[in-house]
């Protein structure tokens, strides 16, 4: 997993409420185990015709979307199923973080647990980057704080165990393997207990 300490990024906005899991990634794209290869598929249903040309109308079609690390979606995102699929699809397109008013809970733990930042914000302020795709945002993990190009400055809440993860690239099992001397020095003193 990749450290995350401040993202400096465009924004590409889905300002659509309930955006859920099998419209990140549809079903028919899970029969991959691995995180790669499933950005292309990212809003399949949405970003391509049934012939798989490109809708030039998706954002994510347009050119002003790419190389941008932040998506800001409407209320609601990621809801619906428990896959995993669907951090792993944002990632490999490129994101690093999603912005939203509320974001689900099984979505949030499985992008913190794969290095996508999920960031809950207050309506004015997603209503000010809804009113303005393509500004430029700083997400500082250390401090927990959300610049906007207005000069807007939010804080967002995190998990400090999570937050301790991103800042450091490690997963849980990751901290645990960094734990290792401690837990065998444990172990060991307590060996005949």
């Amino acid at each position: 997993m990749d450290k995350i300490t401040t993202i400096r990024s465009r924004t590409v906005v889905l300002p659509a409420s309930n955006i859920d899991t099998d419209q990140i990634i549809p079903a028919r794209f899970l029969t991959t185990t691995t995180r790669t290869g499933l950005g292309k598929q990212l809003f399949s249903d949405w970003r391509y015709a049934p012939d798989g040309s490109p809708k030039g109308d998706f954002v994510l079609n347009q050119p002003q979307a790419a190389g941008c690390q932040v998506l800001v979606g409407g209320r609601n995102f990621g809801c619906g199923s428990s896959r995993e699929h669907a951090p792993w699809a944002l990632l490999d397109y490129g994101f690093r973080a999603v912005i939203s008013t509320e974001i689900a809970d099984i979505f949030r733990n499985n992008s913190l647990m794969n290095g996508l930042l999920p960031i809950v914000v207050d309506e004015t302020t997603s209503a000010w980057l809804i009113a303005n795709p393509g500004s430029e945002v700083t997400l500082d993990l250390a401090t927990t704080t959300l610049q906007l190009a207005n000069g807007m400055s939010v804080k967002f809440p995190i998990d400090p165990f999570a937050r301790y993860c991103l800042l450091n690239g490690v997963d849980e099992l990751g901290f645990l393997l960094q734990q290792a001397d401690r837990i065998a020095a444990y172990e060991q003193q307590h060996q005949d207990n």
